[in-house]
Order: structure tokens, then C-alpha cells, then sequence
């Protein structure tokens, strides 16, 4: 079957099972649009505002689905409007595949228009980039691409596509989707290495990452949590994974973890780390973190075992199936005074830190969505609202919580919120954001309106960059440079400009009042908060520092 490259890969992306991709159209792409145009009742394209909006939005559409995000974009600043969401993917371990336009090959490298190599820039950010010149080797590319974004540890893929190749034909044999490789196999010796160190622990202690939510290994890791008898603590991006009305849930841990999770960490002496690669914001004083404890660190990316933190052992494998394989190992095994401990933080005062109730705050913004959104989806920005969300938002499945974890790039917000609610079928869905934030993404508010998205924007608008001000108020006596904003923006009118819903609210009754019309809207809403400048997030772990420098108040 003779095809242009642009009729190969929309073929391609068919064969793939791709339903949904998210990007902007432009000079070379323009026949890729016009392939997606021909095949519409095949894959739906999303039109965001911005293409960075757009790879926000295949992040968290792939986050919700299980399945690999799509985004396509123009050559120049289109592909480079891209590089903070393919960035943002390979923190978080999200599988994506990018697919850029690029100038005719006898043009590269002469500074044609809009011409900009891309695989040079997303080289440190990207699982690997193609650039392809030779039309015969295009579907093969678009097959390796896909089972490469979703093998071992999930990531972005660029394949950025010239002009001639699109125009050009060749022949065209289909091919079934293609399969992500094998798991590596699970070693006996690690595995057993494993079980020996679990059964000498006498206060054994589950930290809990995203690699969890990866391998849908919820189920598993809580089968593993009752048989060892152990607590769990999670990363931000492994929240979720445990339910958390879980009793053996204690929450975040880190630099704005919950107290109890934090505590109960240090005083363990095995750490078992499943699925988690130690983030600096986690760890603190890494001396500290490692002290008088074992550490068993159990990942699918070998490259992980080690990197940030020193272990004891390790098993490299599949999480699902590493911790199906140790509970065939173990026993059951008991811990009593090491759980009533747990309890006891648990219960602790500091384990639970409460906002003035007199007043509107981030907790009974927080508390008050959650209560009415049931299991739908949450996302966030970045900042005091994203940290306030982790402790305050009680989730009860896996998959609904977006958010950027590793980058911590603001403006991810909308467009995430539009692919999640897109990827979990056009589901209500919350956004929480801070004035600063939204700012820098407030175009999408666009996007969700021309496709009738059923989402709640929550605007905690404290009329400053809250958590820069809370380091200037902790870290640099007061020196408030450039975090008060001053700005004159109205989110209600701006709302309504888009053709959204605008609401405010300032006390606790008017939120109650806002949020009960807002969930009769199954279009987009956004509830502008009123919250004080020096609300902080606590507690707080200063940077490099440990369980010994916190502040609780």
C-alpha cells in the first residue's frame, strides 16, 4: 500500500490504539493535520491554547489512563513550547510520545525557518529522540517509540519528522500494536536477600512511590503492608496508591510531609523503598535519612538502585510482581509494639495540624471539595496549594491525583486537568491553584471551555507566590522580593470573559454556598478564595535538614 508519511503515521498511531492526542497545528505539520482531519472518527485531537498546555495535558490524560499521552507539534517554538511538559513527563516517570514537525532534510542545519533541533534539546529529558529523514523507517519508529515510552520505567519519547517525510510515499505494511518489552527477571538470590532482611526487621517501614501506581501494584503493596505487618508511607507521587482511610496509611513524607510519616520513618529500621527514587525534597540530610536503618529499595529501573540513597539490598523488577513474589516468601509476621508506636504518632497533635476553622482556609477549601467530589479526579499547580492538597485531600483511589511532582513546574495545572478529565471520560474534575499559578496558564481556561469540560478551577488566591514568601519569611528575615503581586486581576470577570462560570467566595459560608452551584455546572467553573498572605504550609522540613529541624508552628 503505497502512503504519504503523514497517511503512515496517523496509520501508525491507529495501530497503536490511539484515540486521543492533545497538540496545536502549524507550517510542518500541516499535513499531519490534514491526515487527523481525514481520520477524525478515529482520533479525537484536542486544540489547546498553547503547546505547553498541550503536553500538560497528554501528561495527565496518561496519568488517569494507564496509556501512553500524545502530543503533536509544529517545528521551532511549537517542538520548544513542548520542552517543560516532556520535562515534566520524565520526572514523573509518565509514559509520552511528542511528535514534532521539523524543516525538509536538505534545509537542516542552514537556520531555515522555525527550524530548531529538537532532539538536541530533549536529549537529557527524553527515554531516547528520533529524527527521521528516511520515510521507509518512519512506521518502524512511531511502533519502537511507543513500546519504549511504556518499558521498564515509563517516559517521554520525541520523534520529530521532516517535512519531506510527510509529503514523501512509500509502501506501508500494518502491523499489530507493538508490546512493551518483558520485564526483567525477578533474581532469586535478591529476592530471598529481600525476605531475610524483612524477617530480621523489628520495625519495618513501606515508603511508597509512584512506581506503585506504574505497575498497578495498589492491591499488592497493601496484600504486603498486612503480611509484614508495616506501616506506609508515601511520595508525592505515590499518593494514591494507598487509600487514605487505609489504617496503615500515614501520609506524605518530606519536607511538607505529615509529621507521623516523617517520624515513624526515622525511628524505623528497615526502610523499604517500592517504586521511589529518593527525591532531595523527601529525603533531606541524606546522613540522617540513612541512620541506624537498613534500606531494601525495590525498582524496575536498575539505574535507580543506589543513585540517591545507599541500600542495604535490592530487587530489580517489576513492582507488582516483586511484591507478589515476596509474599510468597514470608510468613506472616507480627509487630505489635512497633504498630501501637505508629498509633501513637498517628494520634499524635503534630500529626494533625489545624487551620484557624473561624476563617476561609486552604484546609476547609481542601476539606470541603473533597467532601462533595467523591473519587474523581484532583489536580493541582504548583506551590502552597499543590502541598496543601497532599495533606488535606483524602483520596481513595489510584489514578486521581495529577500533579507535577518531580519538575514542579508551574502552569501544569490546566492543561493536566483537561487531559485527566478527558482520560477519565469527560469526569468532573477539581483543579486547585494559587493566583500565581494560574497565571501562567489561564489561556487554557479556553480549552476546557470550547470542550465542555465538567471542571471546578479552585483559585486559593493569597495575592502573593505563597510558598517563595513562606522561604522569605523563614530563610531571609522578612525580604519579601518580588513575591507580593500586586495585581489587579478579577478571576470572576476573567472567568466569565472565557465563558465560564465565576464565582468567589471569602468566608466559609459563601465556599459552601460556591461549591454547591458549582457542582450543578457540568461546564467549567472557577471559584476564586480569598485566603491570607502568610498562610503557611506546615510542617516544614528546612532544606537539607531532618525529623530534628522541624517546624510544627
Amino acid at each position: 500500500m503505497l502512503l504519504t508519511g503523514a497517511q503512515i503515521l496517523i496509520k501508525t498511531l491507529i495501530e497503536q490504539g490511539v484515540d486521543t492526542v492533545f497538540g496545536y497545528p502549524g507550517g510542518t505539520v500541516i499535513n499531519i493535520y490534514d491526515e487527523l482531519y481525514k481520520n477524525s472518527d478515529k482520533i479525537h485531537h484536542y486544540t489547546t491554547s498553547h503547546e505547553q498546555g498541550a503536553s500538560h495535558a497528554a501528561d495527565g490524560y496518561a496519568r488517569v489512563t494507564g496509556k501512553t499521552g500524545v502530543v503533536i507539534a509544529t517545528s521551532g517554538p511549537g517542538a520548544t513550547n513542548l520542552v517543560t511538559g516532556i520535562a515534566n513527563a520524565y520526572l514523573d516517570s509518565t509514559p509520552m510520545v511528542a511528535i514534532t514537525g521539523n524543516v525538509a532534510t536538505n534545509m537542516l542545519g542552514r537556520d531555515s525557518f522555525q527550524e530548531v533541533d529538537i532532539s538536541g534539546v530533549t536529549m537529557p529529558i527524553t527515554k531516547h529522540n528520533y529524527l527521521v529523514k528516511d520515510i521507509t523507517k518512519l512506521a518502524e519508529t512511531i511502533r519502537d517509540a511507543f513500546a519504549l515510552a511504556m518499558e521498564g520505567r515509563p517516559g517521554p519519547v520525541l520523534v520529530d519528522i521532516t517535512k519531506d517525510v510527510q509529503t514523501g510515499k512509500t509502501e506501508y505494511e500494518p502491523s499489530p500494536a507493538s508490546a512493551a518489552g518483558t520485564p526483567p527477571e525477578i533474581s532469586t538470590m535478591q529476592l530471598n536477600d529481600a525476605a531475610q532482611l524483612i524477617r530480621e526487621a523489628k520495625r519495618p517501614y513501606i515508603y511508597c512511590g509512584g512506581g506503585v501506581i506504574a505497575s498497578n501494584a495498589s492491591e499488592a503493596l497493601m496484600a504486603f503492608a498486612d503480611q509484614i505487618d508495616a506501616p506506609v508511607g508515601l511520595s508525592i507521587m505515590g499518593l494514591t496508591a494507598v487509600p487514605y482511610a487505609h489504617p496503615r496509611y500515614l501520609g506524605m513524607v518530606g519536607m511538607h510531609g505529615r509529621y507521623g510519616a516523617t517520624k515513624a520513618l526515622y525511628e524505623s529500621d528497615l526502610l523499604i523503598a517500592v517504586g521511589t527514587r529518593f527525591s532531595d525534597r523527601a529525603t533531606g540530610n541524606k546522613v540522617e535519612f540513612m541512620r541506624d536503618r537498613k534500606v531494601l529499595q525495590i525498582d524496575i529501573d536498575p539505574a535507580e538502585i543506589g543513585k540517591n540513597i545507599g541500600v542495604t539490598s535490592c530487587v530489580i523488577g517489576d513492582v507488582k510482581g516483586v511484591l507478589s513474589a515476596l509474599n510468597a516468601l514470608l510468613p506472616q509476621l507480627e509487630h505489635k509494639d512497633w504498630m501501637e508506636r505508629i498509633q501513637y504518632m498517628k494520634e499524635h497533635p503534630d500529626n494533625n495540624l489545624e487551620m484557624n476553622p473561624m476563617r476561609l482556609t486552604p484546609q476547609s477549601v481542601i476539606e470541603g471539595a473533597c467532601r462533595k467530589n467523591g473519587d474523581n479526579v484532583v489536580a493541582t499547580d504548583v506551590g502552597q496549594h499543590q502541598m496543601w492538597t497532599t495533606q488535606y485531600y483524602q483520596f481513595k483511589k489510584p489514578r486521581t491525583f495529577v500533579t507535577s511532582g518531580g519538575l514542579g513546574a508551574m502552569g501544569f495545572g490546566m492543561g493536566a486537568a483537561i487531559g485527566a478529565s478527558i482520560g477519565a471520560g469527560f469526569k468532573r474534575t477539581i483543579l486547585f491553584t494559587s493566583d500565581g499559578s494560574f497565571h501562567m496558564n489561564l489561556s487554557e481556561l479556553a480549552t476546557a471551555v470550547t470542550n465542555k469540560l465538567p471542571l471546578i478551577i479552585i483559585v486559593l488566591n493569597n495575592r502573593v507566590l505563597g510558598m517563595v514568601r513562606q522561604w522569605q519569611t523563614l530563610f531571609f528575615d522578612g525580604r519579601y522580593s518580588n513575591t507580593t503581586l500586586e495585581r489587579q486581576t478579577d478571576f470572576v470577570k476573567l472567568a466569565e470573559a472565557f465563558g465560564a462560570v465565576g464565582l468567589r467566595a471569602e468566608t466559609n459560608a459563601e465556599y459552601e454556598k460556591c461549591l454547591e452551584e458549582a457542582f450543578g455546572y457540568d461546564t467549567p467553573v472557577l471559584i476564586d478564595c480569598t485566603i491570607d498572605s502568610d498562610e503557611r504550609v506546615l510542617p516544614m522540613i528546612p532544606p537539607g535538614g531532618s525529623i530534628n529541624d522541624i517546624i510544627l508552628r
